[in-house]
C-alpha cells in the first residue's frame, strides 16, 4: 500500500486503536464497539476502510459472528529532517532472503532451526533485541546523514537556501540530470534550481554537459 495513503488511513485514532486491539486477538464488531466506546455503525465504517487497505481480514465462526483480524505485517517508516520529509511502507522480506547480502550488517541470530519452546523463546528474545538495535542504528544513521548534508551545505552554499545545495549535489552524484529532473527531485521551481546550479558552476562544483548537469569531481 502507498505510504501516503497508509498515513492518511492511520491518522485516525480509532483506527489505530482497532489495530492495537486486533493485534492482541480477533474481535467482532460488538467487542470493538465496547472497547472504543463508539457506535457499531462507526466501527463498521472503520473496519471497511482497514479491510479495503488490506490491513485486516474477516471470517465467520460457527455462530455466524464475523470476526476481524490482522491480515499481514506492514512496516511504515517516516523520516522528518531539515533536509526533507519522506515516508515508505514495506512488507516483510521473503524467508528465503539472504541477510548476509546486506554488506553493512553483521548479524548472528540463529532462529531458523528453533523448534522446541525453549529454543523459540530464546529466538524471540534475540530477535526483539535485534529489533531494538536496528531501531537505534536507524536513528544513528539519520543523525549522521543530516550531519553530512550540513557539511555539504556549509561547504558549497550560504544563506537560507543552503540546504538545497546538498539535495542538488546528492541528486547528481551518480548521473547527470537536467534542470527539469532536478526540479522534480528537490521539489523546487526550475528557475531556482537553474540559478543555484549556475552559482555552483561559478565555484567549479558542477558543470553543464550535453547529458545534463554533473559533478566536476568523482
Amino acid at each position: 500500500m502507498d505510504s501516503a495513503a497508509l498515513l492518511d488511513l492511520l491518522g485516525n485514532e480509532n483506527r489505530r486503536r482497532i489495530l492495537r486491539l486486533l493485534a492482541r486477538k480477533p474481535c467482532y464488531v460488538t467487542e470493538i464497539s465496547d472497547y472504543l466506546g463508539v457506535s457499531p455503525k462507526a466501527v463498521i465504517e472503520h473496519l471497511r476502510k482497514l479491510e479495503e487497505a488490506g490491513l485486516i481480514e474477516s471470517r465467520v465462526d460457527d455462530q455466524r459472528r464475523k470476526y476481524f483480524h490482522i491480515a499481514r505485517n506492514v512496516r511504515l517508516e517516516v523520516n522528518v529532517s531539515p533536509y526533507g520529509f519522506a515516508s515508505k511502507s514495506a512488507y516483510p522480506a521473503s524467508s528465503s532472503f539472504d541477510i548476509t547480502t546486506c554488506r553493512h550488517l553483521s548479524l548472528d541470530v540463529a532462529w531458523e532451526d528453533a523448534d522446541e519452546l525453549d529454543d523459540l523463546l530464546r529466538a524471540l528474545e534475540d530477535l526483539e533485541q535485534l529489533e531494538n538495535e536496528l531501531s537505534l542504528a536507524q536513528r544513528w544513521v539519520q543523525g549522521r546523514l543530516c550531519d553530512v548534508l550540513d557539511g555539504i551545505s556549509e561547504t558549497v552554499g550560504t544563506g537560507p537556501e543552503s540546504r538545497i545545495y546538498a539535495d542538488l549535489l546528492a541528486s547528481i552524484r551518480t548521473e547527470p540530470k537536467s534542470v527539469g529532473e532536478l526540479s522534480e527531485d528537490v521539489d523546487a521551481p526550475r528557475e531556482v534550481v537553474a540559478d543555484l546550479l549556475e552559482s555552483m558552476a561559478d565555484e567549479g562544483v558542477v558543470r553543464r554537459t550535453e547529458r545534463g548537469w554533473e559533478l566536476t569531481t568523482s
